[in-house]
């Protein structure tokens, strides 16, 4: 690795978009300040989040790291995985493996089509893992009301979400009620925050407002959980097309075991290298 700079892969999944590091040779030391340097728009390369590779420590292919475009480190994140995998399945090429993660291990699958699926884990619903910051026995309807928004469904893909259902997704200023919902009192540790419309009971139209990065193109863990809330409210098949403002995902939640699968395409914008005086 040339002393001069750290290389880096820029990708993306439906335009949710990722700063690549490699730290399997070498451990890069990347705090939440120059994450928050590499992901500024203007001053930096600009993403979502930053995804930094460690050598596995139980099997897996590899462990990854995310970080938030606020420099805050978060236990999930589909749309990385997706990305991680491919780029993992091209350096092996093995057809599936596993990558370690906060949240447990993800699994993953080269499908047709170029397409990757991931296995997000099951999704939970007690209160604690969700976490929320007093006991609710029923957390398919939080008392949580903002703007036009209200009565969500709370759940944890890894991370934890908020899930609102509205008549048209589209037309919700998800800028505006996003931030007040994510530092709610109800969260405390944030939550991304997905709005809905049930378009037939296989397809969701999704918006989102991620927790630490603000409005984003696609979020998969957020996918999951629209199907998951669609799902247990019974608006929607345990398996369905998320239609996100960067393209769609497919997404199933699987009745033997609880654990949501999404499969969908990664991409590979461009590669670089890193001026030491983003990473201090």
């Amino acid at each position: 690795m040339a002393m001069s700079g750290l290389p880096f892969l820029k990708m993306h999944g439906l335009g949710n978009d990722f700063v690549v590091l490699d730290g399997r040779a070498r451990p890069l030391g990347i705090g939440a300040e120059a994450a928050r340097r590499i992901a500024d728009r203007r001053t930096g390369v600009g993403c979502d989040q930053l995804l930094i590779l460690e050598p596995a420590r139980n099997g897996a292919a590899a462990r990854l790291i995310i970080r938030n475009a606020d420099g805050g480190e978060v236990s999930a994140c589909g749309n990385g995985a997706r990305c991680i995998a491919a780029l993992l399945m091209k350096e092996s090429g093995a057809p599936t493996l596993s990558i370690e993660t906060a949240a447990g291990p993800i699994r993953a699958a080269a499908r047709p089509g170029d397409r990757i699926e991931v296995d997000m884990g099951p999704a939970l619903f007690d209160w604690r893992a969700i976490p929320l910051s007093h006991e609710i026995a029923d957390t398919s309807h939080l008392p949580v009301s903002v703007g036009p928004l209200s009565d969500p469904v709370g759940l944890s893909i890894g991370n934890p979400h908020a899930v609102f259902f509205v008549p048209d997704a589209g037309t919700v200023e998800i800028a505006r009620w996003g931030p007040q919902i994510e530092r709610h009192p109800l969260f405390p540790e944030r939550a991304n925050v997905e709005v809905c419309t049930v378009l037939a009971r296989g397809r969701i139209r999704m918006r989102v407002w991620e927790r630490g990065v603000g409005v984003t193109q696609a979020c998969g863990s957020g996918a999951c959980a629209s199907l998951v809330a669609a799902a247990r409210r019974g608006l929607a098949e345990r398996k369905a097309e998320l239609i996100l403002d960067g393209g769609s995902l497919d997404i199933e939640w699987r009745e033997a075991d609880g654990h949501v699968l999404m499969t969908g395409p990664v991409a590979t914008s461009f590669s670089g290298t890193l001026d030491p005086s983003l990473l201090g």
